[in-house]
């Protein structure tokens, strides 16, 4: 295997070769693009825009008059620029060079509406013009919730909403639009290297200090991503270096009097004077201590030291040509039960696992120099390491090692026409390869899974679009090793907008999900002294969806206040649905085993509200709402002791968030944030010594999970500054209040909020 994957990595880099002597045309005569850049509302020229040829090691920075001129190689037909500032948001623009004077105008971020992204067609796009609705959770999102990792900020979305599931060892799913987390694909860079191992814990793994932003799909995915993208999409776009920068930082959260969570983290970016060449540096330590609400001696959240380290750089080997290289490394370590001075088999109940992730990319684009033609090829990977303990009872067995392994290579092509048939159209077609090896080995407890899986897929697509109508058609074949068959997966999206105020979408997709390990089936849980262990049917089938998303996004301003409305509906359907089973225990063993199989299917729908107002530099407000029903076609049955039930477990019919910031001076900033979480159906297994587990059906109460940040900065010399802040978390201590006690405790029965009330106070200093 490792052959074989060098002889593909050696393809792709005499690929990247070919293209970049084919693509790479360098004139030495120059020419001059010139203009002036300004805020579209005020028209007030803006100075430090930061300007820069897209492949290019060119770029300049607007002056105080808002002016700019940058020389370019003569005889292109047109160049692609890049507008940064500040506070604004992100444009890019092709030019001609037979344009005398160009006049740029930068929206604020309150607006949201000239974002770039690549998710909906994995090609660079105006958020605004995209075929279906991204959601982006943007660095300004971090810094207003004050997240240290991307669990904390990913309920803020709307049809988002992240939940513990296990009150030992802390692990935690993101649910979108109330699917569980295995039907959602998570990316880096556009990269399907998140294993079902990853998953697992990976979203407080990943530090914010990493992400630039992560960008969100609702609904089916399949035809761009592959397998798994049947809830959504959820890509992690890391950091890139785009001036020269450092920034330090600590947060320090107070559990109690004597627990404290605290974050420290160092970045820096530099950029070389012909902007030819550039890397961003992070590293982030965490360490948390295990809290105990109940005080029953057992932790309900579990110790945490992580340590974090990584870059991303990039280097313009021609003028149409460039190559990136990403890399992180996280070491993390976990434990919850009791006794945390002993070792685990010494203690009553423990949850340990130590992870070693070490992963990244290497990916090379190039342009024609009339940007018509690109080629975008990458090659991907991560490793994990796992050392963990599952046990109860002071069992000396429960010790296991697990290896996961993730190989990742594709190709892209894509080709602007000015007219196809009626509209201006982009072609896109590609193919991918993933690799997948995991060894999870617990000797005492019986499990040994050994899974490989490979998946070759291409898909092809075309857009049509102008200001006004955008249509596409798409549709991805991939080949799994796990099923007999190729599955095709098609997709159809239309977006109208008669004005720039109004847009309408509408969407088909259809997805799978292979008879293959995911990530809750390799958690284990404690339930009453015993082992819950997951374990696949012989006979599971594919299980395969068809999803239906349209809405409506309107845009207005009254006088200087900037608003938008989004409504989307959403309808999914599921066939041979996976389910879970109790299917036994093992008495002598202290082992439950739970079966997945497959179910006679599932129907999910509801409706996303979304909507956005502010002011630009006076406040912002976002708040969203989901209404939405999960139900399975016919009643399945989890437990002996229970008729079998219809609806979704730990899916509430309801759930919104709201976030908002308040700029009070030019320096002082107030941020109010929260979530609220309707009630759900949620299944707890009650024990007690010398008797039968008792199996029941819980409909937990709604909560509310607020907080308040308020941040000062600092001016302390020419470009450096200092802020500090704090604040609190869930203000009012909605935290649950029916945990389980004791060494029988059900670990599963959480459904609260992550964390209790907890003080805040943070400082950074960054130039």
């Amino acid at each position: 295997m490792k052959d074989y994957i060098t002889k593909i990595m050696m393809i792709v880099l005499q690929i990247m070769i070919f293209c970049n002597i084919v693509f790479a045309q360098q004139t030495e005569n120059k020419a001059v693009l010139q203009g002036i850049i300004t805020d579209k509302d005020s028209d007030k020229p803006l100075m430090g825009v930061h300007i820069s040829v897209r492949n290019m090691e060119l770029n300049t920075v607007s002056d105080t008059n808002g002016r700019f001129v940058i020389n370019v190689p003569s005889g292109n037909k047109s160049y692609l620029l890049d507008f940064f500032y500040e506070g604004y948001s992100k444009m890019f623009l092709n030019v001609k060079d037979t344009e005398k004077e160009l006049h740029v105008r930068l929206s604020s971020n309150t607006k949201l509406l000239g974002e770039v992204v690549v998710s909906a067609t994995r090609n660079e796009t105006d958020k605004k013009e995209a075929p279906i609705i991204v959601n982006i959770a943007s660095a300004e999102l971090f810094e207003t919730t004050s997240s240290c990792n991307l669990k904390e900020v990913m309920g803020f979305q709307p049809g988002l909403r992240v939940e513990n599931n296990c009150g030992n060892c802390g692990t935690s799913q993101l649910r979108i639009n109330g699917l569980e987390g295995q039907y959602s694909q998570i990316l880096i860079d556009s990269r399907p290297v998140f294993s079902s191992l990853a998953s697992v814990y990976g979203l407080e793994q990943f530090p914010v200090d990493m992400i630039e932003r992560v960008e969100i799909i609702r609904g089916g995915g399949s035809a761009l991503f592959g397998s798994n993208a049947i809830g959504g999409i959820v890509n992690i776009i890391t950091k890139e270096p785009l001036r020269n920068s450092v920034m330090i930082a600590n947060t320090t959260n107070m559990l109690t009097i004597n627990s404290f969570d605290i974050n420290t983290s160092l970045n820096s970016s530099f950029v070389s004077n012909d902007h030819k060449a550039g890397i961003y540096i992070f590293g982030m330590l965490k360490n948390r201590h295990s809290y105990d609400r109940n005080q029953d001696g057992f932790s309900d959240i579990p110790k945490l030291n992580t340590e974090n380290i990584g870059f991303r750089g990039f280097y313009n080997t021609s003028n149409y040509s460039q190559l990136i290289a990403e890399f992180h490394h996280i070491h993390e370590f976990r434990r919850g039960g009791n006794m945390f001075d002993n070792p685990p088999h010494e203690s009553d109940i423990a949850e340990y696992l130590n992870h070693k992730i070490d992963g990244g990319s290497l990916r090379f684009k190039s342009y024609s120099s009339d940007y018509k033609h690109n080629i975008d090829m990458f090659v991907s990977g991560q490793l994990i390491d796992r050392d963990s303990y599952f046990g109860a009872e002071k069992g000396a067995n429960a010790y296991g090692k697990t290896n996961d392994k993730t190989f990742a290579a594709g190709t892209k092509y894509s080709f602007n026409m000015e007219k196809l048939l009626f509209l201006p159209a982009q072609l896109t077609a590609g193919i991918e390869y993933n690799f997948n090896t995991i060894h999870d080995k617990f000797a005492g407890l019986g499990r040994n899974i050994e899974q490989i899986t490979h998946i070759f897929g291409a898909y092809l697509q075309n857009e049509w679009k102008n200001k006004y109508i955008g249509l596409l058609f798409g549709a991805r074949l991939d080949k799994h090793n796990i099923m007999k068959n190729a599955v095709f997966s098609p997709r159809i999206n239309m977006r109208y907008s008669p004005c720039e105020k109004i847009g309408f979408r509408v969407s088909y997709s259809s997805g799978y999900r292979a008879p293959q390990t995911y990530n809750e089936d390799l958690h284990i849980e404690a339930v009453g002294g015993s082992l819950t262990l997951i374990q696949l049917a012989n006979n599971l089938r594919p299980e395969y969806s068809h999803s239906i998303n349209a809405s409506v996004d309107f845009y207005h301003n009254f006088g200087d206040m900037k608003t938008n409305l989004l409504l989307e509906g959403f309808y999914t359907t599921l066939n041979d649905v996976f389910v879970l089973e109790n299917i036994g225990q093992d008495t002598v063993k202290s082992i439950i085993y739970k079966e997945r199989r497959n179910g006679s299917g599932a129907t999910v729908y509801g409706v996303n509200i979304e909507g956005k107002i502010g002011i630009d530099n006076i406040f912002d407000i976002q708040l969203g709402y989901t209404l939405q029903s999960s139900l399975y076609n016919n009643p399945e049955r989890w437990s002996d002791q229970l008729t079998p039930q219809r609806r979704i477990f730990r899916t509430p019919d309801y759930y919104g968030y709201i976030t908002s910031n308040f700029y009070i001076t030019q320096s002082f900033r107030a941020s109010f944030f929260g979530n609220h979480t309707g009630s759900m159906l949620v299944q707890h297994t009650i024990s007690e010594e010398g008797k039968e587990n008792k199996e029941l059906e819980v409909i937990t109460p709604a909560f509310w999970d607020f907080g308040l940040k308020l941040a000062y900065n600092f001016p302390i010399a020419d470009k450096i500054n200092f802020e500090i802040n704090g604040g609190v978390k869930n203000i009012f201590d909605a935290y649950q209040k029916d945990l389980d006690y004791g060494k029988l405790k059900d670990a599963a029965y959480v459904y609260g909020p992550s964390l209790p009330r907890m003080f805040f106070i943070g400082a950074k200093i960054y130039l």
